[in-house]
């Protein structure tokens, strides 16, 4: 497994696991980043955080701080 953060821009996975309090946790969830869902990394901001991911057909800005603690495995196909 890897940290969501550590992924390359156009690159797509699947969630594992979210490694964060559960308040946080649960707000994220919400937005779609649930086990087994698709994330792919569309975008980073000019001085490189946050990152901007497709989940669920929503686009989602997040802290490398935060995607560090979304684990993921990679997509196939």
């Amino acid at each position: 497994m890897k940290a969501l953060s550590e992924l390359e821009i156009g690159t797509a996975a699947i969630v594992e696991a979210l490694e964060l309090p559960d308040e946080v946790g649960h707000h994220l969830m919400h937005m779609g980043f649930v086990p087994d869902a698709r994330v792919i990394v569309i975008r980073r901001a000019p001085a490189g955080d946050p990152t901007v991911y497709g989940i669920e057909g929503f686009e989602v800005a997040l802290r490398r701080d935060t995607a560090r603690s979304i684990k993921v495995r990679p997509a196939e196909g």
